[in-house]
C-alpha cells in the first residue's frame, strides 16, 4: 500500500505531542506505524523530537517544537472507508470513530448525509481534524487517507484559483471531481466548490469553499513538506509557490492563500536520521540560517568542509 515514492508529506507540528500522537495513530488506523524518530538538538524551540510515520499508506512527518501554531481544521484528513477495498469498512469506520473521539470533538456527527451513507468530522484530542466516510465505491478508486484544504475567511472563493495555481506548479497531476454550490445554499455562492479534488504528483487532494463562519485560517501547524532531488526542483516550487516573503525560512515558504509548504532536499531526512550526531549538528546549524535550501551547502556541512 505504501506510496515509497510519496513526494507531499503532511507535516504536523506539535507542541510536544509528536511522538505520542504518532503512536496513537499507529494504534487507530489500519496499516499504520512510526517509521522513525530522531532528536534535532539546539533548534530556536531547543531540543525537537521529529517522527515519520504512516497511516493507511500514507507518510507523514510530525514535530515537537513548541506551542506556537494551534491546529484547526483548515487542512484536514480524508479517511475514505471503501466497501470494495476493505471488506468491513462499515464496521470500520465506527471502530475509527471511536478512537478518535476520546478526548476529541465531533465537528459533524458520524451520521448519514445526502453526499454519504456514513460520514463524521472530527477534531482528535491532539487537535488534527479528520472526515470519516464510508466511501461509494463506484467511480475511481480514491486512496484511503486524503489531504483536504478548506477555503474559508478571507479565502473564501479561492479553492478553484488554488488548485489550478498547483496543479500549474506540480508534474503528474490532474483535476478530479468538481461540485459546486448550487443556488439557495446561503451563505455560501452559487459556483463556489462545494467539493472538489485533483492529483499533484501522483497523490490526491481535495479543496472545498465554506462561507460559515469559521475562527479559524491556515497556518503553519499544518504544512506540506515537497521532497526535492536537486536544487533546481527546490528553485522551481519555491519561485512558484512563495508569496510572503516574512515567512521564508529554514526551507518553509507560505503561498498566496497562506498554506505553508516545506520545500526540502529528499536526502535531508537520511542526512538527519543516519548522520553522526556531529554531522546531524552541522547540518542542522547551516540549515536554520537557509531561507531557501542551498543544496551544495548542506553537503558541504554534512561532509565538514
Amino acid at each position: 500500500m505504501t506510496n515509497n515514492n510519496q513526494t507531499i508529506v503532511p507535516h504536523i507540528w506539535y507542541d510536544k505531542e509528536a511522538v505520542e500522537a504518532a503512536n496513537f495513530y499507529a494504534s487507530v488506523f489500519p496499516e499504520s506505524k512510526v517509521t522513525s524518530v530522531t532528536t534535532i538538538h539546539d533548534t530556536p524551540s531547543g531540543d525537537c523530537d521529529q517522527v515519520s510515520f504512516e497511516i493507511w499508506g500514507q507518510k507523514f512527518m510530525a514535530i515537537s517544537a513548541g506551542p506556537y501554531f494551534k491546529l484547526n481544521p483548515s487542512v484536514s484528513f480524508f479517511v475514505n472507508f471503501d466497501p470494495s477495498r476493505e471488506k468491513d469498512a462499515a464496521v470500520k469506520i465506527d471502530e475509527v470513530w471511536d478512537k478518535l473521539s476520546e478526548g476529541g470533538q465531533a465537528l459533524m456527527p458520524l451520521d448519514k448525509y445526502p453526499f454519504s451513507e456514513r460520514y463524521g468530522w472530527i477534531q482528535d484530542k491532539y487537535g488534527v481534524s479528520w472526515q470519516l466516510m464510508l466511501t461509494n465505491p463506484e467511480g475511481e478508486e480514491r486512496p484511503p487517507i486524503i489531504p483536504s484544504f478548506l477555503f474559508v475567511g478571507d479565502q473564501y472563493g479561492k479553492a478553484e484559483e488554488a488548485m489550478s495555481l498547483y496543479l500549474s506548479v506540480f508534474g503528474n497531476s490532474r483535476q478530479g471531481t468538481i461540485a459546486r454550490y448550487p443556488k439557495g445554499m446561503e451563505p455560501d455562492q452559487e459556483g463556489a466548490i462545494m467539493f472538489s479534488d485533483f492529483m499533484l504528483e501522483k497523490q490526491w487532494f481535495t479543496a472545498m469553499d465554506s462561507a460559515h463562519e469559521h475562527k479559524f485560517s491556515f497556518n503553519e501547524a499544518i504544512s506540506f513538506m515537497v521532497k526535492c532531488d536537486s536544487q533546481e526542483e527546490i528553485d522551481h516550487y519555491w519561485e512558484k509557490l512563495s508569496a510572503v516573503p516574512e515567512a521564508e525560512q529554514c526551507g518553509w515558504l507560505k503561498d498566496r492563500f497562506g498554506v505553508s509548504w516545506q520545500i526540502v532536499p529528499a536526502e535531508m531526512d537520511e542526512m538527519l536520521e543516519k548522520g553522526t550526531p556531529e554531522q546531524i549538528a552541522r547540518v542542522t546549524k547551516a540549515f536554520l540560517q537557509m531561507k531557501k535550501f542551498d543544496l551544495a551547502a548542506l553537503h558541504k556541512a554534512y561532509k565538514g568542509e
